[in-house]
C-alpha cells in the first residue's frame, strides 16, 4: 500500500508545522523554567507523539545518507509505509488498517501476562490478595468483566515481589512491551526503563487530562487517547470511547499522591485493566 503524491505532500506540511509546535512549547517551556509533568494535557501529548514521529523519521535519514539511496528509501517507503512512515504520510484508509495490525499485535500479549499473573498469584503473600487475583484471572478467562474495585484492591501487589517492576521477569517484560507497542529488541535493562518511561509519561498525560476535562477533548482526540492505552477505538462510538476513558481515568488517579517508584510499579495495574474491558 502506498502514499500517494498529494497525502506525501500534505503529511510533510503536517509534520513541519508539528516540529514548529514543537520548538513553541519547548521554548516555552526553557522561558518559564516548566517541566514535561507541569505542561497543559495537550502540549504533553503533542511533545510525546512528535518524539515517537521524529525517532521514526531518524531511521530513513540514516539509511538516507549513503550515495544514491536516496532511490532504495523511496521503494521502501512504497513497499512498506507502516514500519516506515509516521501517521502523516498515511492515507485515510492506511490509518484505520494500521491501527488494526498494531492492535493485533498487543493484543497477542494479552494471554501471556494473563497467563504470567496466574502462575505467581500462589506467590503473592497476602492470602487476601492472592485470593482477589485469583478472583480477577478467573473472572477474566470466563468472560466476565471485574468491577474497578476488584482491580483497585490489587494495587498492593504490583509494588513487592513477586510482580515489583523490578522483580518481573524478561519474558513478562517484553510482553508488557508488546502490549504498549514498546520495541522488545534490547536488552532486558533497557526495556524494563523504557517500560518504566513510558508508563510514567501516560500516568503524567491522565493527571492533565483529569484536570483538563474528557468533555473538553475532541472526538479525534478520545479516539486517540483511548488508542494509547490500550483501547482499539477505531470503530468504537465516541460516547462508549468516553465512558471507557472515564474509567481508566478512574483507576489511574487514584494513584496520585505516590512516591514515584510505587507510581510506576502500581501503573502495571492499568495494563491489566485493558483485559478487563476486552478481553478476545
Amino acid at each position: 500500500m502506498s502514499c500517494t503524491p498529494p497525502s506525501l505532500k500534505a503529511g510533510f506540511r503536517q509534520l513541519w508545522a508539528d516540529g514548529k509546535k514543537c520548538r513553541r512549547i519547548k521554548a516555552d517551556m526553557a522561558k518559564h523554567n516548566v517541566k514535561f509533568h507541569q505542561l497543559s494535557y495537550r502540549d504533553m501529548e503533542h511533545l510525546r507523539q512528535f518524539r515517537r514521529d521524529i525517532t521514526k523519521c531518524f531511521f530513513l535519514g540514516v539509511i538516507s545518507v549513503p550515495p544514491f539511496a536516496n532511490y532504495l528509501v523511496f521503494l521502501l517507503m512504497y513497499l512498506f509505509p507502516r514500519q516506515l512512515l509516521v501517521r502523516h504520510f498515511w492515507t485515510p484508509k492506511q490509518q484505520i488498517d494500521f491501527l488494526n495490525i498494531y492492535h493485533d499485535i498487543r493484543k497477542k500479549s494479552h494471554p501471556e501476562i494473563l497467563s504470567y499473573l496466574e502462575k505467581v498469584s500462589p506467590l503473592i503473600s497476602e492470602k487476601g490478595l492472592r485470593w482477589h487475583m485469583t478472583e480477577l484471572c478467573t473472572k477474566i478467562q470466563r468472560g466476565t468483566h471485574p468491577a474497578i474495585p476488584d482491580i483497585l484492591a490489587l494495587r498492593k501487589c504490583f509494588s513487592k515481589p513477586p510482580l515489583g517492576m523490578s522483580q518481573l521477569h524478561a519474558s513478562q517484560i517484553k510482553a508488557l512491551s508488546r502490549a504498549m507497542l514498546l520495541t522488545t529488541h534490547l536488552p532486558s535493562f533497557l526495556l524494563r526503563r523504557r517500560l518504566k518511561t513510558h508508563t510514567t509519561v501516560i500516568h503524567q498525560l491522565d493527571k492533565a487530562l483529569a484536570k483538563l476535562g474528557i468533555n473538553q477533548l475532541t472526538e479525534q482526540e478520545v479516539k486517540s487517547a483511548c488508542y494509547l492505552r490500550g483501547l482499539n477505538s477505531t470503530h468504537i462510538a465516541d460516547e462508549r470511547c468516553r465512558t471507557w476513558l472515564a474509567e481508566w481515568l478512574q483507576i489511574s488517579c487514584s494513584l496520585k499522591g505516590q512516591t514515584k517508584p510505587y507510581c510506576i510499579t502500581k501503573i502495571q495495574l492499568i495494563l491489566y485493566f485493558i483485559l478487563r474491558l476486552f478481553w478476545s
